[in-house]
């Protein structure tokens, strides 16, 4: 099984030559960090998660998780892990300062995220999640809540998770049935149940803080009576430390196609104890703070799943001797060449590569801009706002569709082998999958993307975004190439402003092939970028290589988008015209 190696040569070209993160930090006024640091960091982090975590990733997937007398246990070696990562800092990456955070810029702390999902995305899902929940707190919660639970979340003591999803409500929230009801004492007692619940028990940390969506008594219909709790698995003591088990329990843990190291749980709630996130019948809103952050995040596990495949699938390239290449012998000392020099193999690592390293652009592009939003001027951070609102449906459905399409084609380069649980590229195949389907499917994400992002504000996401990757074109050297990324933009602008007009059926029908449209566009935007900003690096085999992968990616993936737009454009009847019995012809 090909071990992973962190991609370090290309963060480094992405965080000093690409985004020239002194210059960006500089204008932040961000005046502890550089871009010295920033190697340093991801350098450390890249050594954690291939010496550290990307070892439990087989024997994780191989054990599972298990429950027993109520409680679970997770695979060997992985509470161990945690148990580093968090003396360490790692979860404290991006917290408050003033809750034990290290405050670091997501410019530093996104490529470690992406290289502990290439490592190990099971291992991941539990830190993501706490993560998503002290954004939720620090953003919505009280005081006296952030004062007893926020820096444990923050330092990773405590876990954290998400619960939405009921059996009969999973991307329609406004069927949600748990009830909330408020106590004598402030708090709230809590009845319902929860499904598909990450890390809803584990045996890493003593406590875990559940962030839940329930109903108060008097809340009105729909998903404007929705209301956020926070509900300790255990309740603390006037010490602040967990002592009385809440009135909640694990019902079961799903038995899932993959990350099965990661402990998946139905949770049941028996009046438990637990108070009021933000303000009453808001709760769909602060649960969204939560739900934007897991999405970009969700992004980043289709990123790591396609570098670890890429990684997997050269190697073995390189290694596999079968027959000549069609266009000479390329190694006259051996019986047969790698079928590395293989066209149809070269097409395939080429697709991986060039999608993976355009995917990690865009997230660190998604990245400079949270941190703009985060300590900008008050206009940069409105403008920062739009961009990430724009983006993250992309990042979210477009990173995990190329998850599995690199990952598919990892097991094609491998052939035989590759359906082989040794060789480890399977595995990859079925941890990655689930990213399409989870915190809102990549067919709702496209909904977003077209009928919220795309019309809200008259438009003014769209021209934010527009204005970040014109931007990206401005600094580029080479005119050619700048014309070239300028069409490219001006067309994908003038496309989607012609969307603006559409009627709802065909807003619904086209949504997915729009979405996909503005990937591939906005991916060529970010390889002529990166093309030309190579041609500064001092690392020579890079700068050749990004040369040529932006050829290729012109040439054979960016033609892409033009069927996706021809099919959106198509209209909604030739979807909507099947009807009944016409699909089976019963």
């Amino acid at each position: 099984m090909p071990q992973y190696q962190a991609p370090l040569a290309d963060f480094q070209f992405l965080m000093q030559d690409w985004l020239a993160l002194n210059d960006h930090y500089a204008h932040l006024g961000l005046d502890d960090f550089d871009g010295e640091l920033a190697n340093e960091v991801v350098a450390q982090g890249a050594k954690f998660a291939t010496d550290v975590v990307a070892p439990l990733n087989r024997s994780g997937d191989e054990q599972g998780c298990t429950l027993a007398d109520g409680k679970v246990t997770t695979p060997e070696g992985f509470a161990a892990a945690y148990q580093e990562y968090i003396a360490n800092g790692w979860n404290a990456m991006l917290g408050p300062v003033d809750y034990e955070g290290q405050g670091l810029p997501y410019t530093m702390a996104v490529p470690v995220h992406e290289m502990l999902n290439s490592a190990n995305l099971s291992w991941r899902l539990t830190t993501m999640l706490t993560e998503s929940a002290v954004l939720a707190m620090r953003k919505h919660a009280t005081k006296e809540l952030k004062d007893l639970y926020l820096s444990k979340l923050v330092t990773g003591e405590w876990t954290g998770t998400m619960n939405l999803t009921e059996p009969q409500a999973g991307t329609d929230l406004a069927l949600l049935s748990t009830k909330a009801e408020p106590q004598d004492d402030g708090s709230y007692a809590i009845t319902g149940n929860k499904i598909f619940i990450t890390g809803g028990d584990q045996d890493w940390s003593s406590n875990v803080i559940h962030m839940v969506l329930a109903r108060l008594p008097d809340a009105p219909k729909g998903v404007k009576g929705i209301s956020l709790f926070l509900v300790p698995k255990l309740l603390l003591d006037e010490n602040g430390e967990p002592a009385e088990p809440n009135a909640l329990s694990v019902g079961s843990i799903e038995h899932k196609m993959g990350i099965k190291a990661s402990p998946t749980c139905v949770m049941n709630y028996d009046g438990a104890t637990g108070w009021l996130v933000g303000e009453p019948h808001q709760g769909l809103a602060c649960m969204f703070t939560m739900m934007n952050d897991a999405r970009f995040q969700v992004g980043l596990q289709g990123l790591g799943a396609a570098e670890a495949s890429f990684q997997g699938a050269l190697t073995y390239a390189r290694e596999r001797q079968q027959s000549r290449a069609p266009q000479g012998v390329q190694q006259p000392d051996e019986k047969a060449d790698a079928i590395v020099f293989q066209p149809d193999v070269a097409r395939m690592l080429l697709t991986q590569k060039t999608l993976t390293e355009g995917c990690r652009a865009l997230s660190m592009l998604y990245a400079k801009y949270m941190d703009i939003e985060h300590h900008g001027s008050a206009d940069e951070q409105r403008e920062a706002g739009k961009v990430i609102q724009f983006l993250t449906p992309v990042c979210k459905a477009f990173m995990t569709d190329m998850g599995l399409e690199v990952t598919n084609h990892g097991i094609q380069v491998f052939g035989g082998h590759g359906y082989i649980r040794e060789w480890g590229m399977e595995q990859l195949a079925r941890d990655v999958r689930i990213a399409q389907l989870y915190e809102g499917t990549n067919g709702i994400q496209a909904l977003d993307l077209i009928g919220r992002k795309l019309t809200r504000d008259g438009g003014d996401m769209l021209a934010a975004t527009c204005d970040a990757f014109g931007e990206l074109i401005s600094a580029m050297d080479n005119q050619e190439r700048r014309a070239h990324a300028q069409a490219l933009l001006d067309d994908w602008r003038a496309t989607s402003a012609d969307c603006l007009g559409m009627e709802p059926a065909d807003v619904a029908v086209a949504a997915c092939d729009y979405l996909a449209y503005t990937a591939y566009s906005l991916l060529g935007v970010l390889w002529y970028s990166m093309a030309d900003a190579a041609q500064q690096s001092d690392n020579s085999t890079l700068a050749a290589a990004k040369e040529k992968c932006c050829a290729f990616y012109e040439a054979r993936i960016l033609p892409r988008r033009d069927s996706h737009r021809l099919a959106f454009q198509s209209g909604a009847a030739n979807v909507l015209s099947v009807t009944g019995s016409e699909f089976d012809y019963l």
